[in-house]
C-alpha cells in the first residue's frame, strides 16, 4: 500500500467515526498541491494587539483569492488557506509554521504579521525552500541577501523613518521625544529613529518605552508630558499606541505626533478621532479611503463582489493583505501548470512590473526582493480628518 492509499483511507476511517472537522488531519499531508488546489499558510494574529488587523489582513486575501476562483482559479486550481492565529506572539507564529510545514498541508506562506513573528520563522522557510510573501513589516535587519525566498511587498522602515525625520526637520521643531513598543519591533525603529535624529543633530527629549499591551500608556504620557517635548515620534503600533495617544493628547493638545505605517491600524483610527489633530503618519499604499485611487477601487470592487465585510471596504489592512494576494496568484501562473516551489520562487522573482493603476510593484533579480518603495505622508486634522 502507498503511503497516499494509507492516508487517503485513514482520513475515510476519521470521517466514518464522526470525529469533528477539525480532527481530520490525516489528509493534509497530501493536500498542499493537487491537480485542482494550491494550500498557502497564514500564520497571523486574530486577537491580541493587532487582531484586528490581522483580521482584516485575511478579509483582503480571501476577497482576492475568492475572485479568481470563481474565475477557475489559477491555470484550474483552486486557491485555499490555512489560517492559525499566532496572537502577535512569535513563539505561536513558529509553532504554527512548524505545524503546516511538517504535516505537508501548505505549499507556500503569506502575510506573517510582525517583526518578531517573522524572524521566528525565517530559517525554518530558507532551510525548506518555502516561498512567502508579504511580511507585515518593514523592518530592515530581516532583508538580507540569504533571504531567497521572502518576497516583501513594503519599503523598510528605516526608509519610513528617514522621511519622518525630514518632516520634522522641515517644521523646525526641537526636542524630539520617541516612544516605542517594548518587543523586538519597536526596539529596532528606536534604533533607526535615533540614528536619522543624530546624524542632522536635533535636540533629543528622551525615548520611553511602551507596553506591548498598552498597560502603562497613560503614566508614560504623564512622563513623555513632562519632558515638553516639540514633537514625538511613534515607533508603536496597535492597542497599545491607542492607549499612549488618547492619555498624551490630554496632557499636551498641541504637541505634534509622528508615527510609521504600522502605527495606527484602520480599526484604531476611530477611536483616535478625538486626538488626531497634529498627527503625521507614513502610508506605504494608497489610501484605502482615496476614490481617485484605481488599486483601492479594484480593491473595493474585489471585496464587494466576494461579498467581503462592508466594514472593511476602507481598510488600509484589508487592502495590503489584497495586494499581498494579489503577488501571490501572479506569482503562481507565472510557476506554469506544474508548479514546484522552486518554480513558484521564481516566478515570483519574475514579476517586474505588476500594475494596479496607481501602485506598482516589481522585485529585482537578486534578494531582498522588495516589491515596492512607495512612501506618501499623510497629516491628520481632528476628527480623523484627512488633510493631506
Amino acid at each position: 500500500m502507498s503511503r497516499r492509499q494509507f492516508l487517503l483511507r485513514a482520513t475515510q476511517a476519521i470521517a466514518a467515526s464522526g470525529l469533528p472537522a477539525w480532527a481530520h488531519t490525516a489528509m493534509a499531508a497530501e493536500e498542499a498541491l493537487t491537480a485542482r488546489s494550491v494550500t498557502l499558510g497564514c500564520s497571523i494574529a486574530l486577537t491580541g494587539p493587532l487582531g484586528q488587523a490581522g483580521i482584516e489582513q485575511v478579509a483582503g486575501m480571501k476577497a482576492a483569492f475568492a475572485e479568481v476562483n470563481a474565475a477557475g482559479g489559477v491555470l484550474g486550481r483552486e486557491i485555499r488557506m490555512e489560517v492559525k492565529d499566532d496572537g502577535y506572539v512569535a513563539a505561536r507564529t513558529l509553532k504554527n509554521v512548524t505545524e503546516m510545514v511538517e504535516a505537508q498541508s501548505v505549499f507556500a506562506l503569506i502575510s506573517p504579521l510582525g517583526t518578531a513573528n517573522t524572524a521566528s520563522i525565517l530559517p525554518l522557510i530558507e532551510s525548506k525552500g518555502i516561498p512567502t510573501v508579504g511580511p507585515v513589516t518593514g523592518a530592515t535587519s530581516l532583508r538580507a541577501a540569504a533571504n531567497k525566498h521572502v518576497f516583501f511587498l513594503r519599503p523598510s522602515y528605516r526608509e519610513e523613518t528617514q522621511r519622518l525625520v525630514k518632516q520634522i526637520v522641515d517644521m523646525g521643531l526641537k526636542r524630539i521625544a520617541v516612544v516605542y513598543l517594548d518587543n523586538p519591533f519597536g526596539k529596532e525603529v528606536l534604533k533607526d529613529m535615533s540614528t536619522a535624529l543624530d546624524e542632522i543633530k536635533v535636540e533629543r527629549g528622551g525615548e520611553f518605552a511602551l507596553a506591548v499591551d498598552g498597560k502603562n500608556g497613560a503614566e508614560l504620557a504623564d512622563k513623555v508630558a513632562a519632558e515638553r517635548p516639540g514633537a514625538v515620534l511613534l515607533a508603536t503600533t496597535g492597542t497599545a499606541n491607542t492607549a499612549f495617544v488618547q492619555a498624551f493628547r490630554a496632557k499636551a493638545q498641541g504637541v505634534p505626533l509622528a508615527g510609521l505605517s504600522v502605527t495606527v491600524i484602520s480599526s484604531e483610527l476611530p477611536k483616535l478621532a478625538a486626538s488626531t489633530r497634529g498627527l503625521a503618519l507614513v502610508q506605504v499604499f494608497p489610501d484605502a479611503n482615496s476614490q481617485k485611487s484605481v488599486a483601492v477601487r479594484k480593491f473595493q470592487a474585489t471585496m464587494k463582489a466576494t461579498g467581503g465585510d462592508p466594514a472593511f471596504l476602507n481598510s488600509n489592512s484589508a487592502l495590503e493583505g489584497w495586494l499581498n494576494a494579489q503577488i501571490m496568484i501572479e506569482g503562481l501562473k507565472n510557476a506554469g501548470k506544474e508548479p514546484t516551489r522552486e518554480r513558484l520562487r521564481a516566478g515570483l522573482t519574475a514579476i517586474r512590473s505588476l500594475s494596479f493603476g496607481d501602485f506598482n510593484v516589481g522585485f529585482g533579480n537578486k534578494a531582498p526582493y522588495i516589491g515596492s518603495d512607495a512612501i506618501y505622508l499623510a497629516i491628520y486634522a481632528e476628527n480623523g480628518r484627512r488633510i493631506s
